[in-house]
């Protein structure tokens, strides 16, 4: 296929091969594999910048997605790639093989740097989903930072920097800049931008940023930083939100309101406890979609009350393809024990077979969790509804599901994405927190967004 270059497409490639240090915030739908790789190729072979390049992704956008896009294109043809995925075998093949371009899932970072450090000679590093690098603890960004003092290019790609506040960015950038921008220490880091929040006496449980903090980090960052937004430069589908209210009965209701407030809760002979807010938090929303595990794993229903909405949903879309997000275990296996009941086509799309069935039109329902699919999957083609079941509370998450169908290539004028709201639940604070965080990462979006002039 032919690659034509829109204007902001064009833009962010120059960016990134004039920036050796490069933070590319891209909204989810605006190209940014393709842009990346034409980046890659010039910097390869017109401007001889870099030899060789390592790519780091999730799972299945490292299996799929980037192989996908060099094949897509033409420009690309001469750009040799090599995925190194699967078993120990299949990695170690991929890597001895005559590439330019080295794709790798992250979560085989540090055997990577562990068994092959020695041979290690990447004069180029692009990290896609960098916001996934947000952890500085975490054995993956342990792994890159060994070996990002020999890398002279690196480029970071996300469409949610932060998407659970500012201090989401200093491990990010710590790893793109070695700490150059944002300090190498994030106690110095927190200590500049931030104040105690939720406390007890000492103990701190959480900070949030000073009234400066915005603007002085925005300001430090914005020489190797651009970002851009979909709505400024693809017409893009209307998007329409709703929350559909489901009602608990007196009964349900009464045991929902006994767990929240004695954090133990004796249901159909099984005892539930709460250990802390965050079991606490689980707990609820378990019990707002209906299920909720006891205390030696199993599950107890407490209703269907989503069930039956969502029979409702899927019957009102006439056979249309409708996905559905989910979270726990347990609502997977109701969903399914519902849709078999209903005698309704559908596949848990995880792999790559199930993605092409779903955007061949072959699935009525396809069930996804936004752990494992939320990253750089292209189901656009399959549908334009989509329903959460269950909301997490991840905003990167949620946005980069979402983004699954409300994208540049989707079909219908209109993307309806219908949430499940058990009324009086946890499940309506989920939302409000969602909507909260969005604040803080939008104004990030805002203040290093590329100002472009004329539009595309």
């Amino acid at each position: 296929m032919q690659y034509k270059a829109h204007r902001y497409q064009q833009y962010a490639q120059n960016f990134i091969e004039t920036h050796p240090v490069a933070a590319v915030f891209l909204d989810m739908g605006l190209g940014k594999t393709v842009i990346t790789l034409s980046a890659i190729f010039n910097l390869l072979f017109d401007s001889f910048l870099v030899q060789k390049i390592l790519v780091v992704a999730p799972l299945r956008v490292a299996r799929d997605t980037w192989p996908q896009e060099v094949a897509k294109w033409n420009h690309l043809s001469e750009l040799k790639f090599a995925v190194a995925v699967g078993t120990e075998a299949e990695r170690v093949a991929a890597i001895q093989a005559r590439a330019d371009l080295l794709i790798i899932n992250r979560e085989n970072i540090k055997w990577l740097v562990e068994t092959q450090n020695n041979k290690i000679n990447f004069d180029m590093v692009v990290i896609d989903e960098l916001s996934s690098f947000k952890n500085h603890r975490t054995q993956r960004s342990k792994a890159l930072m060994k070996i990002r003092p020999k890398v002279k290019r690196i480029v970071g790609l996300t469409g949610t920097p932060a998407s659970n506040g500012l201090m989401d960015l200093w491990a990010q950038y710590r790893i793109l800049d070695m700490g150059q921008r944002l300090g190498k220490f994030i106690t110095a880091y927190r200590q500049a931008y931030f104040v105690p929040d939720k406390r007890n006496a000492q103990v701190v449980f959480s900070y949030k940023p000073t009234s400066y903090a915005e603007r002085e980090i925005h300001k430090l960052i914005s020489d190797i930083t651009i970002s851009m937004k979909a709505c400024d430069h693809l017409q893009m589908p209307t998007l329409v939100t709703t929350a559909v209210a489901v009602k608990l009965s007196d009964s349900e209701r009464t045991s929902y309101n006994t767990l929240k407030k004695d954090l133990v809760l004796e249901l159909k002979g099984q005892q539930i406890t709460a250990s802390n807010a965050g079991s606490l938090s689980g707990k609820l929303s378990q019990m707002a979609n209906g299920a909720v595990y006891d205390d030696d794993g199993k599950v107890t229903v407490i209703h269907n009350q989503k069930l039956d909405a969502l029979e409702d949903i899927i019957e009102s879309a006439n056979g249309q393809s409708v996905l559905i997000a989910y979270w726990f275990k347990h609502d997977l296996k109701r969903i399914e024990a519902k849709l078999k009941t209903l005698k309704v086509r559908y596949k848990t799309i995880d792999n790559s077979q199930s993605i092409e069935e779903w955007n061949a039109n072959k699935i009525q329902v396809g069930l996804i969790h936004p752990a494992s699919a939320g990253h750089g999957l292209n189901l656009q083609k399959g549908g334009n509804n989509l329903i959460w079941f269950s909301i997490p509370w991840s905003l990167e998450l949620y946005q980069q599901t979402v983004a699954r169908l409300w994208r540049q290539g989707q079909s219908s004028k209109t993307v309806v994405v219908q949430h499940l709201v058990c009324e009086g639940t946890i499940d309506e604070r989920i939302l409000k927190a969602l909507q909260d965080k969005s604040i803080t990462q939008n104004s990030l979006i805002k203040a290093v967004k590329a100002e472009l002039e004329g539009g595309l």
